[in-house]
């Protein structure tokens, strides 16, 4: 059902296949520090944001929300995205004392455009990330109906 952002520390990974998974409908953004990542097979059709099924992304909390909601060390998958969250996505410093920005991206991993859940500890670091890839949401996003949805005709 999730990846651990953890799979970010294998740097050697050369291929991802958990293409049988169809309830695997994310994958956290640290898939991306594994730079040699070449070949992927993952079935795009229950992935968030496809762009022919367009499975909308889920909404994220707020920062405020997750600010009045305690420590980052005991969470609810379903909410979350995982059970725990220590460091940021994109500088890997810590997230504990320091607000937490969750953000939705979609960029090419291998072979494959994947949604990703960011876990950002600053606004600097949402801002550092990437645009989003062609036929997909341009900009980091929280979700829900009203995030950014590519037109039609973009398919």
């Amino acid at each position: 059902m999730r990846i651990p952002p953890e799979i970010g520390a294998m740097t050697n990974l050369e291929e991802f296949s958990p293409y049988t998974s169809h309830r695997l409908h994310w994958f956290p953004y640290e898939i991306t520090r594994c730079s040699k990542l070449a070949r992927s097979t993952v079935s795009t059709r229950s992935l968030f944001g496809n762009f022919r099924y367009r499975p909308p992304f889920p909404r994220l909390r707020t920062t405020s929300e997750v600010q009045s909601g305690g420590h980052l060390a005991a969470l609810e998958p379903k909410q979350w995205g995982t059970t725990a969250i220590s460091t940021c996505s994109v500088c890997d410093g810590p997230v504990e004392g320091r607000e937490l920005h969750q953000r939705w991206i979609s960029l090419v991993v291998a072979t494959d455009v994947l949604p990703l859940l960011v876990n950002a500890c600053s606004t600097a670091c949402v801002a550092a990330l990437p645009l989003g890839a062609a036929k997909h949401a341009p900009l980091p996003h929280l979700g829900g109906w009203e995030a950014v949805k590519p037109s039609a005709d973009w398919a």
